[in-house]
């Protein structure tokens, strides 16, 4: 397996250069990661993408993930904003061609103002999965004209809010070029899952291990509260059992990337060196 990090190079592509690259290998991360606006790519930005990718190439390195941003929902009701969003994250899908990434990543959204990772009910409505579907099958024929592979954040507060239903979506929608983010932590829902990690992570693997383009590395931290509490925390740091993350990615995705992410910088030199320490232990290679 292979791992990379989403973080660590500045918000704004054309601020990239070779040092944040050499930070990122020094900590034995071979892939990146940036996110560009679903508006699409003024002209003038066709440089930038080039020169960016180029410094990639220059040191060795693959541009994992490029995130397609937007506010809007793929399932909203009105099918004037679907329309134009639909279009402007196509256009997000050629600059992450023109970039190279592996591939492009899109969320689902949500009808709260709040935004795209915020709980409504109106995103669990039955008739709700059809919009969906509708927009994702659009979204596949424009990834598939271009050859660009797509991969869709689930989590539990959003639409597609469990392993099962994020396979039958994929199943649905039938395109090689859809995919999941196999984001684990995402798909905790109870407590007792996270202290019998082991049995919730091979059942999220089993259903998404095989629709998955590329992993996200974390890890769940419990806190005190009257309710329950579940926080991301820094890999190795929490109560997971992360060498069966590890592990079920490596058997299902050999030459497939694994991506720290929501840390704030300082915090990944020892992220990366938790993880290799556990792939050591658990005698998984990584190159």
């Amino acid at each position: 397996m292979r791992l990379g990090v989403v973080g660590m190079l500045p918000p704004d592509p054309a601020d990239i250069h070779g040092p944040h690259l050499v930070a990122i290998r020094e900590l034995g991360l071979t892939g990146g990661a940036l996110s560009v606006s679903a508006t699409g790519s003024p002209p003038a930005s066709a440089p930038v993408w080039q020169r960016v990718r180029r410094l990639f190439a220059d040191e060795g390195m693959d541009l994992v993930q490029v995130g397609i941003g937007f506010k809007e929902c793929l399932f909203d009701p009105d099918d004037e904003v679907r329309k134009r969003l639909l279009e402007d994250i196509r256009r997000g899908f050629g600059v992450a061609k023109e970039l190279g990434g592996h591939v492009a990543l899109i969320r689902t959204g949500s009808l709260s103002p709040d935004g795209s990772y915020s709980p409504h009910p109106e995103n669990h409505r039955p008739w709700r999965r059809a919009v969906l579907l509708e927009s994702l099958s659009w979204l596949a024929e424009a990834a598939e004209a271009i050859g660009q592979t797509v991969a869709i954040e689930t989590h539990l507060l959003t639409i597609m809010n469990s392993p099962e239903f994020n396979r039958a979506v994929i199943r649905d929608v039938g395109s090689q070029r859809l995919r999941v983010v196999m984001d684990y932590v995402n798909h905790f829902q109870t407590l007792h899952q996270v202290y019998d990690s082991r049995a919730r992570l091979r059942h999220i693997f089993d259903c998404m291990g095989p629709i998955s383009a590329i992993a996200h590395c974390k890890d769940i931290s419990v806190r005190n509260g009257f309710v329950i509490h579940m926080d991301e925390e820094v890999p190795g740091e929490g109560e997971l059992d992360l060498g069966t993350a590890l592990r079920l990615w490596h058997e299902a995705h050999p030459d497939g990337y694994m991506m720290l992410e929501h840390l704030p910088n300082e915090k990944y030199p020892l992220a990366a060196a938790n993880v290799h320490r556990i792939l050591r232990r658990e005698g998984i290679p990584v190159y």
